[in-house]
């Protein structure tokens, strides 16, 4: 008999392959859409619209321009079947060689950015089911509404303002390391964790002084859906039978909401900030460029500025395989949570 890891590997097989037509689909929607966008990526490369036509047909050969466009997405998708996602005409490197060297960065500040914003939500979301009505529910909803309405790049530019420029608490916001600080070695690509790996605590903590500005500008515009999810949750579970059978038999009050209300409010808060978590990692792009963070959201935006087709082809493909990763894992993390809950 399969034992329930075996069983549990089993059924996230059977996820990730049920996955593979929606990927395929992304390949060729992404791979048609970028040849339909205004723009010729050979007159871009060949120093602009004064170049010669030989020059600009040396760079369509160059790029597979030249042949007709089924032929193109045979070739392409060929070429992702062994794992070549292209060549950057931008960096000169390979597409899969940029991601890997910038994907760390993305991860970083996304993971950083959920973290603090689980840590806010949860606690805002619990407190204001416990009182709704109250001026702490009305106080924690405004914020929620606050939070949505202020765009990344608005917050990011205020936080600059006021911690970098008024009260000189936060480093200049130029990426992931000031200028002065020595890398340490590559090991997880995550800094604050090679720093601390490499015993260096002065560039641990000027990392996390890099990371703390961006990382909150994200999450303040998480917080709020969390945090609703979270309060309407709570308040399910509060008026359940379970809840009022434990309050019934002498349980403390405390103990009812953490260990029983809060333990059944919080499955779907997994599954939001699953959906968080993806959309964060795609959509950074503008807390990159603010705080000039050497992500795989900015690489795929100065990719799509100036058509350079390979990069953001590879960035939409690496954003679908996260996007599937991601649920698998939450729906692996619900199961552990609530073992009634089956992968399938």
């Amino acid at each position: 008999m399969m034992t329930g890891l075996g069983a549990t590997m089993v059924r996230a097989g059977r996820r990730l392959l049920s996955s593979l037509p929606a990927l395929f689909g992304v390949l060729v929607f992404t791979f048609l859409l970028m040849r339909v966008l205004p723009g010729d990526p050979a007159v871009f490369f060949a120093s602009g619209p004064n170049a010669g036509k030989e020059e600009i047909e040396q760079i369509r050969k160059q790029m597979g321009l030249n042949r007709p466009v089924p032929e193109q997405l045979v070739f392409y998708l060929s070429d992702i079947g062994h794992g070549n996602l292209g060549r950057s005409m931008m960096t000169g490197q390979p597409v899969l060689k940029d991601l890997r060297e910038r994907l760390p960065a993305s991860l970083e500040l996304t993971f950083t950015a959920l973290l603090i914003a689980l840590i806010a939500a949860v606690p805002l979301g619990v407190v204001a089911a416990l009182r709704p009505g109250s001026v702490v529910d009305h106080g924690v909803r405004l914020f929620c509404a606050l939070g949505v309405c202020v765009p990344t790049f608005v917050s990011g530019l205020l936080l600059i303002y006021v911690f970098y420029y008024l009260l000189g608490l936060a480093p200049d916001p130029t990426g992931r390391i000031d200028v002065f600080t020595s890398l340490p070695p590559q090991r997880t690509g995550f800094l604050s964790i090679d720093f601390l790996l490499a015993g260096d605590f002065e560039g641990w903590w000027a990392a996390c002084k890099q990371l703390v500005l961006p990382a909150v500008s994200m999450a303040l515009f998480v917080i709020a859906p969390l945090a609703r999810i979270t309060r309407a949750s709570m308040l399910v579970s509060l008026g359940s039978d379970f809840v009022r059978t434990a309050r019934s038999v002498g349980l403390s009050w405390r103990k009812v909401v953490v260990t029983y209300a809060l333990r059944n409010a919080i499955l779907p808060v997994i599954t939001i900030a699953g959906i968080v978590f993806s959309t964060m990692l795609g959509a950074n792009v503008l807390v990159e460029k603010v705080f000039s963070w050497p992500g795989v959201a900015s690489y795929a935006l100065d990719a799509l500025l100036s058509s350079d087709y390979a990069p953001v082809q590879g960035f939409v493909l690496l954003m679908a395989s996260l996007f599937v990763l991601v649920n698998l894992v939450v729906d692996v993390c619900y199961g552990i949570a609530d073992p009634r809950v089956s992968i399938e």
